[in-house]
């Protein structure tokens, strides 16, 4: 037994080995033929392992993310061939992979009508092309459930979860592209190979997301996160809403946390108000209110009412620097660490999305000893706001 598990050691050493030199080269075409009969051995587990050990190492982000496509196309054989657990009719899993099939019926349909685009031609063919695209934007909320449901539990589960953050970058990634066509094709004559090229880049990004999904992320899930757990997640998947399915039917709800205390009053020292007043209060206010503690943990967000950024009860407990990508990490670590230091007190932030202009704004919290005790987001879309002029003194109903 122990000489097998030093077998193993030595395996798995060696196959870091030779991905680590893949990905800083670029290439294994010097080293493959010696590691070839090592790479018919890989597994869903032990590839989640190398990249979070890839990923922990002296190697910078953007030299792992482009050549991980490298490693994993070395992969694909023996991940397609390796003996995985699907999950059952009904489990949160189960449904997102119905998404994919949603979205793989689009892109056949995109490639078929690729083939159409020759000459000056291709202009009577754009439409279609800009329609299945558009369809191709309620993909997004796989993603969102991915990155507030799924990956919060995985993090708490399983301990090589870093490979997280690339997933989410290609996620990133994925929106950025499927952006710049639409915007291309809001143009009535698009040069036809930069038309083409960027659907081939959206193609190159989506598709190796859904076999990493299903190959590596999905079974690693299956196996590691407690059957008690999928229940809540598809409760929260039906909060945040699906993509090409039907909304799955819950047949049991999860309980009401609040309701152990709802005839209590809680002191808010300006006054006492029940926690459901308190819940309705902040339900109703017109504003993303996000509480981080003091040990960068989220601890509450307000409801999702009138939500400008998509939330999930899976994130409470999370650490603040695993709910964004990569590439933004460092300025939530800048913000947090000026308000525990006591050198600032606010940041703001303003955006243009979806038409609107959102105002975002971090706030510290100290105590009255002036102890640091967490961060509040607040978000608001302030584009009704900013066109105010003059003033209203009376009550106008019509307006």
């Amino acid at each position: 037994m122990s000489e097998y598990l030093n077998n193993q050691y030595n395996n798995d050493e060696k196959l870091f080995f030779f991905s680590k030199k893949l990905i800083e080269t670029g290439s294994a075409r010097d080293f493959f033929n010696e590691f070839e009969p090592l790479l018919k051995t890989v597994n869903a587990r032990n590839t989640m392992q190398i990249i979070d050990r890839l990923l922990t190492e002296n190697i910078p982000f953007y030299q792992v993310k482009a050549n991980i496509g490298k490693l994993l196309n070395l992969f694909y054989k023996s991940l397609k061939e390796a003996p995985v657990k699907v999950p059952a009719d009904g489990h949160f899993l189960y449904f997102l992979m119905l998404e994919n099939r949603g979205v793989e019926q689009i892109i056949g349909q995109l490639k078929e009508e690729l083939k159409k685009l020759k000459g000056d031609e291709y202009l009577e063919h754009l439409g279609v092309i800009k329609e299945l695209l558009e369809q191709l934007k309620a993909y997004e909320l796989h993603y969102i459930k991915k990155e507030n449901i799924l990956f919060p539990y995985i993090e708490k589960t399983i301990a090589d979860y870093r490979c997280l953050q690339l997933m989410w970058s290609f996620h990133d990634d994925y929106r950025r592209l499927l952006k710049k066509l639409l915007l291309m094709l809001d143009n009535k004559k698009p040069e036809l190979k930069e038309l083409q090229k960027l659907i081939g880049d959206l193609f190159f990004v989506l598709l190796p997301i859904m076999f990493r999904e299903e190959f590596i992320l999905f079974p690693e899930a299956l196996r590691s996160i407690p059957d008690e757990a999928w229940g809540d997640m598809l409760l929260h998947g039906n909060e945040l809403g699906w993509c090409y399915i039907d909304a799955p039917i819950i047949v049991a709800e999860l309980k009401n946390n609040t309701n152990a205390t709802k005839t209590g009053m809680v002191d808010l020292v300006t006054g006492q108000l029940t926690p459901e007043q308190i819940i309705l209060m902040m339900e109703h206010l017109q504003l993303d209110v996000t509480y981080v503690d003091e040990n960068d943990e989220v601890r509450y967000f307000s409801g999702l009412k009138h939500r400008i950024f998509p939330r999930s009860k899976a994130i409470i407990g999370r650490k603040v620097q695993n709910c964004h990508p990569k590439e933004s990490v460092h300025v939530v670590n800048e913000i947090v660490q000026a308000f525990r230091d006591g050198s600032k007190d606010k940041a703001d932030f303003w955006i243009q999305m979806k038409g609107r202009f959102v105002k975002i704004s971090y706030y510290a919290l100290r105590d009255d000893s002036n102890n640091y005790k967490g961060t509040i987001e607040v978000s608001q879309d302030v584009s009704d706001i900013r066109t105010l002029e003059g003033e209203k003194r009376l009550l106008d109903w019509g307006d």
